[in-house]
């Protein structure tokens, strides 16, 4: 089994996620709508540098199979969690959703193709 396959059967965890992070134009910003996808996610803090050099405390480590966007959203659980009172068009505004502070995205030795993604929150 290849790294991929294995990362893969590993990610059995669903979250949602928010990407696409446009600046609205107020300070604030607008998303794509809201996805499922796998993952494994682990309630973890470590210390991790954001793209700006800044040191950052992240609350969470996510692996996914996808490239995900930095200053996206990702809750642990499912679309179907959401009742008909929440605005799952703010996700800043849902608890437990975290942005996405820094991302590592590591080639596998001899591929270029072929990623091991770490989202950190």
């Amino acid at each position: 089994m290849g790294i991929s396959a294995f990362i893969k059967s590993i990610c059995v965890q669903t979250a949602v996620y928010w990407g696409s992070p446009v600046n609205d134009g107020y300070g604030g910003k607008t998303y794509a709508a809201p996805v499922e996808i796998q993952c494994r996610w682990t309630d973890k803090q470590r210390i991790v540098f954001r793209q700006d050099g800044k040191q950052l405390l992240a609350k969470g480590e996510v692996l996914v199979t996808a490239d995900l966007d930095l200053q996206g959203w990702l809750y642990l659980g499912n679309l179907v969690d959401f009742d008909d009172s929440v605005d799952i068009s703010q996700p800043m505004n849902i608890e437990g959703a975290y942005e996405i502070q820094a991302i590592d995205k590591i080639p596998m030795i001899k591929s270029t193709d072929i990623f091991v993604r770490t989202i950190f929150l």
